[in-house]
């Protein structure tokens, strides 16, 4: 059993494999198959990433904090410089899709490579 930080040999630690991606269980870069959308399976080690219940929570709360530092961002910009409206478009929009989705993609990898090292599974009644 490892010991504090440490992970079984070939398993990326949990922060490693949410921000490049990567399979909980042997470290190939095989966990998405879109933008933020899960692959069925690893390619390399055929784990099954759709027995993992990763849902939606992610979604909720960075929707609300990027769009509150894109909010925060954005008010500085125009106080400093009062650059126009089409600027302002031009900046954030992107901006904006581009931190939710990079983030949504991270939230819902540490959730799925949590649930793997921990081997998180639905509850179950004892037969005691």
């Amino acid at each position: 059993m490892p010991q504090n930080n440490q992970t079984p040999k070939g398993q990326p630690p949990i922060a490693r494999a949410a921000l490049l991606g990567l399979c909980p269980q042997c470290g190939a870069q095989t966990l998405f198959d879109g933008a933020a959308k899960f692959a069925p399976h690893c390619r390399v080690c055929s784990l099954d990433f759709q027995s993992y219940n990763v849902g939606d929570g992610p979604a909720a709360f960075l929707t609300l904090i990027v769009g509150a530092l894109i909010v925060v961002a954005a008010l500085v910009v125009d106080f400093a410089f009062a650059p126009p409206l089409w600027l302002h478009i031009i900046l954030w929009v992107p901006l904006t899709v581009g931190a939710v989705v990079y983030g949504l993609r991270v939230g819902k990898a540490a959730l799925l490579a949590s649930e793997h090292q921990r081997k998180a599974a639905e509850g179950r009644l004892s037969d005691d």
